[in-house]
């Protein structure tokens, strides 16, 4: 289904973010990152890379995750 339907990522990213306004919306929140280093094994991975990773504490093959939150006293 996914790969044959049409996106429009500049309206997803509108009507994501005036949700995100509305119902978790607060002067106080805040935006958070996280980079998270996976450890992977074998062939069938995308992006693998020798390099340190904090998850291990040493260096392995893995794949790095950016991973960006909005957090408020709503959710």
């Amino acid at each position: 289904m996914l790969d044959r339907s049409v996106w429009d990522e500049d309206a997803v990213r509108d009507d994501l973010r005036t949700y995100v306004v509305a119902e978790l919306g607060d002067p106080e929140g805040v935006l958070v990152m996280d980079e998270t280093g996976f450890l992977k094994k074998g062939p069938h991975s995308v992006g693998i890379k020798r390099q340190y990773s904090g998850t291990a504490g040493k260096l392995g093959n893995c794949q790095l995750g950016i991973f960006l939150g909005y957090a408020s006293a709503k959710g």
